[in-house]
């Protein structure tokens, strides 16, 4: 196991600054408004050959009335309780204030190794301010600038000394498969995943919006091993008004690039709307998987024919790739979560399937015969060979001596077949004619 260090401190000190330059991509997003970060964002880092795990945590608030800062100081307890070490920020500019003192009080009880970052240090005088940051009982401190990465070399060396020894890991890290979970704001994504994982993991409110960084989770339960990924809401472009929620939609997207299946969870109450057909679209454009997870069916008054008629309409709008699982859930009472989860890995077990060529022939020539592509301009098309294609995702390529004249309907007709006699519901498939 790596060892995981949180980096905690109050609002707008420059924590999400630090994490970016110690995982070395632009990870959780950074704005001079305070409060940006809402969950805990996920990192992975390395110093002098020892790798480690970074939490950046939202800025810790005391007696506030804001639901998101309740939430707030909740998850900074929580990245506390799981870290080995504890990176506290304070910032030189502003000088120790009543909520770093409330930190200190707070950090002051923990067993754990603490070090304390004074940032924004980027000239001599600023050194000699660093000196009032002993008043907050922690020890000795450290000075760094995150923007500039000056001093952080000397915090990095600390906090490789600071690590408990642990037995060298005997394996390999594993590449596990990403589930991205993806859908509009409020649809419940965050509710989902911690329904699933039985903690807290993410932030949940009323309020659209509330989870901004994509983040991982590795999920190891019910014999599944995977990471989830939960991702901000997606909105149309018209409806992103401030920068930040912009950096939240780019980040969902590309979360949805790197996933290999997306669990797309939309709102039972307002039913599939426009933008959860642009999700969905958006992961199909990708050939990723897909599964739909219909959230919220507990709020929903039911007939016996709600479910078909439900599944009937969002297969309407799926029009021509229907062939989805779509399953009715609520995160809140944990109805068929478990199912889901069976859906969705079966959906990442179809996109790996592999087709034997031989058994593969023998199944499409035999349809083919039955039901040849149509004669164009009075000239008939054979085709005589075809082959799974040795992708990433679900690839056939039929041999033509007219590969010209085979349109998109005679296309969409192998991939029927294909879909009837081996199971690759949840996954796009991409049909190729060449010449022979």
């Amino acid at each position: 196991m790596n060892n995981i260090v949180a980096i905690v401190g109050r609002p707008n000190v420059g924590k999400s600054t630090l994490f970016n330059r110690l995982i070395q991509r632009r990870e959780a997003i950074v704005d001079s408004v305070s409060g940006v970060t809402r969950d805990r964002n996920y990192g992975k880092s390395e110093w002098n050959g020892k790798e480690f795990s970074v939490i950046d945590t939202g800025g810790y608030i005391r007696g506030s009335d804001d639901v998101f800062e309740g939430e707030i100081r909740k998850q900074v307890e929580l990245a506390i309780d799981e870290a080995d070490v504890i990176i506290f920020v304070v910032d030189v500019e502003e000088g120790i204030t009543p909520m770093d003192e409330t930190v200190a009080k707070l950090l002051r009880k923990v067993t754990k190794p603490v070090l304390l970052a004074v940032n924004k240090v980027d000239n001599a005088m600023r050194e000699k301010d660093a000196v009032e940051f002993y008043n907050l009982g922690l020890g000795e401190y450290y000075t760094f600038a995150s923007i500039s990465g000056s001093g952080t070399g000397d915090l990095l060396d600390a906090l490789i000394n600071a690590f408990p020894e642990k037995p060298e890991p005997v394996q390999e890290e594993v590449v596990l498969p990403r589930f991205a979970v993806v859908g509009r704001p409020n649809a419940g994504k965050s509710s989902f995943i911690n329904a699933l994982i039985g903690k807290d993991r993410f932030m949940v409110t009323d309020i659209a919006g509330t989870t901004r960084d994509a983040i991982d989770t590795k999920f190891d339960r019910f014999g599944f091993e995977f990471n989830l990924v939960d991702t901000a809401g997606i909105r149309r472009k018209a409806k992103v008004k401030e920068d930040l929620e912009f950096y939240s939609v780019m980040r969902s997207v590309r979360a949805i690039e790197h996933a290999d299946i997306c669990i797309l969870v939309i709102d039972a109450t307002r039913g599939f709307e426009g933008q959860d057909q642009s999700i969905f679209w958006l992961a199909e454009k990708n050939r990723k998987g897909v599964v739909i997870l219909v959230n919220k069916w507990d709020l929903v008054e039911k007939d016996t024919m709600s479910t078909r008629d439900y599944e009937e309409r969002i297969k309407q709008e799926l029009m021509p790739f229907t062939d989805v699982p779509i399953l009715f859930v609520s995160a809140l009472t944990k109805q068929r979560l478990l199912k889901a989860l069976e859906a969705t890995v079966k959906v990442y077990e179809n996109r790996q399937q592999r087709i034997a060529t031989s058994k593969f022939n023998e199944f499409m020539l035999k349809v083919i015969e039955a039901y040849p592509p149509p004669a164009t301009k009075g000239k008939y098309v054979k085709i005589k060979y075809c082959m799974q294609l040795p992708s990433p995702t679900p690839q056939f390529v039929f041999f033509a001596n007219l590969p010209q004249y085979v349109k998109e309907p005679y296309k969409r007709y192998l991939e029927n077949k294909i879909r009837e006699n081996w199971d690759f519901s949840g996954v796009p498939i991409d049909i190729y004619i060449r010449e022979k």
